[in-house]
């Protein structure tokens, strides 16, 4: 018997039609995971999410609202910021946002979400980072940044490597950011081969809006996603990294800054995101618009 689905298409970190990242959104709890697989593939975005209800194991049970997985074309995977905005969207629009607030159960762990002061927010985990010690020139020629952009590379700041596998990388303007021009079969076979990183985020504190603070590009063929257009999963950490990095003062005060991604895209989104030292909590938080709707049957 064929099984027919409503799917949305949400684009997140913005609150304007054919801007952000795109992400598929729909029920997923009659699915299995090979379907969820083959219907992320026919959607053909950087990923679907699957919302269902919640494990119902006596050790999970009560701690979330919804089970929620991200399927990439390729594969599952385990954080992905827009998709998690495009969900909320998804549940609001089906009157399921109740309160503002909804908690999801995933495989970084359960996850504090939902509406607050016209935006949606998301946790993000906390990662441990260290210095990246690996061939750092290497990497640059993959990346493709030009011989006189690489001069103004400031060699003095250091890469650095999170616990999920994203490598960060500092240039110090926006035009060293457009010159990158990544070998991706390189960066594939440089991940397989030495298995130090899985993406690379490439960012500047030179902006396109002077009320933000950073702008950056982000690369992870190793999934399947040559260039991801507005990465919250990226952008939350990026707080945490530009504070290693001095370029943000630790303090215990709460921080809130923006950040942007997607411009050399042609699709510019926004997010912003917010560290409270005190309670080592970590969230984003963006705008999100529905602009396709529709059945899938298979």
């Amino acid at each position: 018997m064929k099984k027919k689905i409503e799917i949305f298409q949400i684009d997140a970190f913005t609150a304007q039609p054919f801007r952000g990242n795109s992400a598929g959104v729909t029920f997923g709890d009659e699915l299995t995971k090979d379907e969820m697989q083959s219907i992320a593939n026919e959607m053909n975005l950087a990923e679907t999410a699957f919302l269902s209800k919640p494990a119902l194991s006596a050790d999970r049970l009560g701690k979330a609202d919804y089970n929620l997985r991200w399927f990439s074309p390729q594969t599952e995977i385990n954080l992905c910021g827009h998709a998690t905005i495009a969900s909320l969207h998804f549940l609001k629009e089906h009157n399921l946002l109740k309160n503002g607030g909804v908690s999801f159960d995933t495989l970084s762990g359960n996850l504090n979400c939902g509406f607050k002061n016209e935006k949606y927010f998301m946790q993000i985990p906390i990662f441990s980072m260290e210095k990246f010690n690996g061939n750092k020139e290497e990497i640059i020629d993959i990346l493709g940044i030009e011989s006189s952009a690489r001069l103004r590379r400031d060699e003095s700041v250091p890469f650095i490597l999170l616990e999920d596998k994203n490598l960060y990388i500092y240039v110090t303007n926006l035009s060293a950011l457009q010159t990158l021009r990544p070998n991706f079969n390189s960066l594939v076979k440089l991940t397989e081969t030495k298995h130090e990183f899985e993406g690379v985020v490439v960012f500047t504190l030179e902006t396109f809006e002077k009320e933000n603070f950073a702008h950056s590009r982000y690369f992870v063929p190793f999934h399947g996603i040559n260039e991801d257009i507005v990465t919250g999963s990226t952008n939350g950490p990026l707080i945490l990294v530009l504070q290693e990095l001095g370029f943000v003062k630790k303090s215990n005060e709460d921080i809130t800054l923006t950040f942007e991604q997607g411009d050399f895209m042609e699709r510019p989104g926004r997010v912003t995101v917010s560290y409270s030292a005190r309670r080592n909590e970590l969230f984003i938080s963006g705008n999100a618009v529905t602009v396709l709707k529709g059945e899938l049957f298979f």
